[in-house]
């Protein structure tokens, strides 16, 4: 039979109605206004939040107003409908004011549109190619080097039209002009600044319910109008918007071709990477808070998203767009957000251009410090890679972004070759024995300093070679083994130890075979006869122990060999495949005297006698091995539970096949699920989830069950009550690869968890 699932608190579902639909399907469709509405207002909230910033980029940039905005719109349009990731909103990409200042300078703004249209073409080659995750091979702190220098340029060159100049074109321009417009500031521009800064950061910390109603309002919207407000009685420049046409037509730059294809490169690098990080940031908050929603990112579609974002902002005239922020609606959400934006451009000019050049300034400044975020320096130091980020930030501030960033690159090409060459040998004499250790990994790099070493070695010697890092390749193990043989030939003795004094394995190739690889992933074990691959199989196991396993237990297996068996449990469980004892128990050899048998039974005495062999196997663990506990392992998914409940309702086949004769030993199983009721409903339960089926309740008081059968043996009772047995009962879901415990006084199984230790 075919039991339904059934939780503890279920109740039967009501008649279905006649309507075509189902309630899930009515739900849906009823809430899909409320959701609609829902993403129009998130749309609203996010777009008066985003026009301020637009203007301030792109003022920074020295382009057009209207190219933040038609950048803010192009992105809410095309990435929401071609990204990928968890709902986020494209916007502006603030890390590029830099390159795109330089561009506008350089080229003029029409060129610098074709650069901008230039660099999404090679995103979107880069998304077809599927390396977008190869760009997250960049250290963490080469890219938050990035980001703090542009970040400081940007605050930089902003705090300068706060005080009412113009910024210059480099952190050293920056620099020399900031004295002169300290001293003599523009009244009316500070205090606009002053007032934008102040309302930003304080505006979500506004008390009471009166400030929980303005915090609706979003604080960059609230900064530029309170500061626009601010400006009537401050006389400070405005923002001036050209009328007429936006869309700039592609006009090839004027200059050097390698210098375009740098620009392009930069701008394409910048872009994705911004892009990129806060894809996967979006990701691992949805990852890390199951109420966020949203699907994985799919990296290399959000890249080519980008690329066609950033294509159509190009050709229309707006600045390289970029991962802004994510979105509380649902994608439909982004959508009108890139139409609010578009909007804004065309029929609000009268509007922005009573904004005050120095409230966008203000935005940009505080936008930059908080790129710069000096705070991470702690975890970068917490991870050694500070050198990687002093050094990117140093060229980005000094050299620029592309130079940063190659200069970053660099150093972590030359630390890493360090830390690998910086390898420590010595070699020491104690008591006759000579001990040669190696501190760090152990690599090609490395192979003069070692044979120089093991030279030192006399012939004959007694020697000990200690290797206390993590990493050895062939070569260095190649000069190991061949040392040792030529060693031993001459008549020493050697002993190679690994970290923590384990025995020396050769290196594992590219292909690794973990301890409990199945055959099936096995490159080492297969097959390489074509008749009896079976057998060749096997043997093919066989050869892999000889080669890797053997050296690392053949000391232990010698003891045991010498003093005899002293397991300390006994593991009474089914024959199934799945069930790797030595695995889901952590134990090697000498540990678990094993019993095995279709269906973990445990028969109860005087049964017939072919259970011998399993109360001899019983009897043998109690009475001279001496075990101080027994346990019961049933497991999900068990064929002998699955043949039991099949049978419900059937007399037992006792003079049938082998297997139907042992099965009926499984009845009194069945049968006290029966007795308490079709689902057994209180005789056994999961704490940590309800039961799934009637097949998982069957295996969990089949456990039970088995102990009771156990405790009906004379030698097990009388063990257990002299208080040196103790009995217990598991249960191992193969598809969760989770161990559970049975606590006897409630009938509940527990869920093992890595920070329980010590035994059952």
């Amino acid at each position: 039979m075919h039991a339904q699932p059934t939780h503890a608190h279920h109740r039967p579902d009501p008649a279905p109605p006649a309507a075509p639909e189902s309630p899930p399907q009515q739900d849906r469709h009823a809430a899909a206004p409320a959701a609609g509405r829902r993403d129009l207002l998130a749309s609203a909230a996010v777009v008066l939040a985003a026009v301020p910033l637009s203007l301030g980029v792109a003022l920074a940039t020295g382009a057009p107003l209207q190219a933040g905005l038609v950048a803010a719109g192009i992105g809410g349009v095309v990435a929401a409908l071609l990204g990928g990731a968890p709902p986020r909103i494209g916007g502006i990409a603030t890390g590029l004011v830099l390159v795109t200042a330089e561009l506008v300078q350089r080229y003029g703004w029409a060129a610098a549109c074709t650069v901008v249209a230039l660099a999404g073409l090679a995103q979107l080659a880069l998304g077809a190619g599927r390396v977008a995750r190869g760009a997250l091979a960049v250290s963490p702190a080469v890219v938050r080097g990035m980001l703090a220098g542009i970040g400081v340029t940007i605050a930089l060159a902003q705090v300068r039209v706060v005080l009412g100049g113009s910024p210059g074109d480099s952190v050293p321009d920056h620099l020399a002009g900031l004295p002169g417009e300290l001293l003599h500031p523009h009244a009316g521009a500070v205090a606009i600044g002053a007032v934008t800064v102040t309302v930003l950061l304080g505006w979500r910390r506004l008390p009471g319910r009166a400030g929980q109603r303005a915090r609706t309002v979003p604080a960059p919207l609230a900064a530029v109008g309170l500061a626009t407000a601010a400006s009537t009685a401050l006389p400070a420049p405005r923002i001036s918007l050209p009328h007429g046409e936006l869309r700039a037509l592609p006009v090839l730059p004027d200059g050097p071709v390698l210098g375009i294809a740098a620009a392009v490169l930069t701008v394409t690098l910048v872009a994705s990477l911004e892009w990129l990080l806060a894809a996967v940031a979006a990701e691992r908050l949805r990852a890390d808070r199951p109420d966020v929603p949203g699907r994985p990112a799919r990296l290399d579609r959000e890249l080519a998203g980008q690329g066609a974002a950033e294509v159509l902002s190009g050709l229309l005239g707006g600045l390289p767009v970029a991962g802004a922020r994510r979105a509380e609606g649902g994608r439909a959400s982004r959508v009108p957000h890139g139409a609010w934006v578009l909007a804004c451009t065309a029929l609000f000019t009268a509007v922005l251009e009573r904004i005050p050049l120095a409230a966008p300034a203000a935005l940009v400044m505080t936008a930059g410090v908080r790129m710069a975020c000096f705070a991470r320096i702690r975890h970068v130091r917490r991870h050694r890679e500070f050198p990687l980020y002093a050094a990117t930030f140093a060229a980005v501030v000094l050299l620029g972004i592309l130079q940063g960033v190659a200069v970053g690159v660099a150093v972590t090409a030359f630390l890493s070759l360090r830390r690998l060459a910086h390898t420590r040998i010595t070699v020491e004499e104690a008591d006759g024995r000579h001990a040669v250790r190696v501190s760090g990994q152990l690599t090609y790099l490395a192979i003069p300093r070692l044979s120089r070493a093991l030279a030192q070695v006399p012939e004959g010697a007694n020697a000990v070679v200690e290797l206390g890092g993590a990493v050895m390749d062939h070569a260095a193990y190649d000069t190991l083994q061949s040392w040792s043989n030529a060693h031993r030939a001459r008549g020493g003795w050697v002993t190679l130890r690994g970290a923590r004094r384990q025995p020396v394995a050769e290196p594992a190739s590219s292909h690794v075979c973990r301890p409990w690889t199945p055959w099936r992933d096995h490159r080492c074990t297969r097959p390489t006869a074509p008749h009896d691959g079976v057998t060749q199989q096997l043997l093919g196991g066989v050869g892999a122990f000889q080669r890797d396993t053997a050296p690392l237990v053949r000391d232990e297996l010698a003891r045991l060999a010498r003093e005899g068996q002293r397991p300390t449990q006994l593991f009474l469980t089914c024959a199934d495949s799945r069930l790797v004892t030595s695995m889901i128990t952590s134990s090697g050899p000498g540990d678990l005297f094993t019993v095995r048998n279709v269906g973990n039974l445990m028969p109860p005495p005087g049964a017939d006698t072919a259970c011998d062999s399993v109360a001899a196997a019983v009897e043998y663990a109690v009475e001279v091995l001496r075990v101080g506990s027994i346990t019961v392992c049933g497991h999900s998914g068990c064929g002998a539970m699955q043949a039991l409940l099949s049978s419900a309702g059937q007399e037992p086949d006792r003079a049938g096949t082998p297997l139907a004769r042992w099965l009926a030993h499984g009845r009194p199983t069945l049968a006290r699920m029966q007795r308490i009721g079709r689902l057994g409903r209180g005789e056994v339960a999961l704490a940590d989830r309800p039961v799934a089926d009637d097949l998982e309740r069957l295996a969990l008081v089949n456990v039970v069950q088995q102990l009771d059968h156990l405790m009906a043996h004379a030698c097990v009772a009388r063990r257990v009550a002299e208080g040196s047995l103790r009995l217990h009962g598991m249960y191992f879901h193969v598809a969760e690869a989770q161990a559970y415990v049975l606590d006897r006084a409630s009938r509940t199984f527990a869920a093992v968890r890595p920070e329980v230790l010590g035994g059952v």
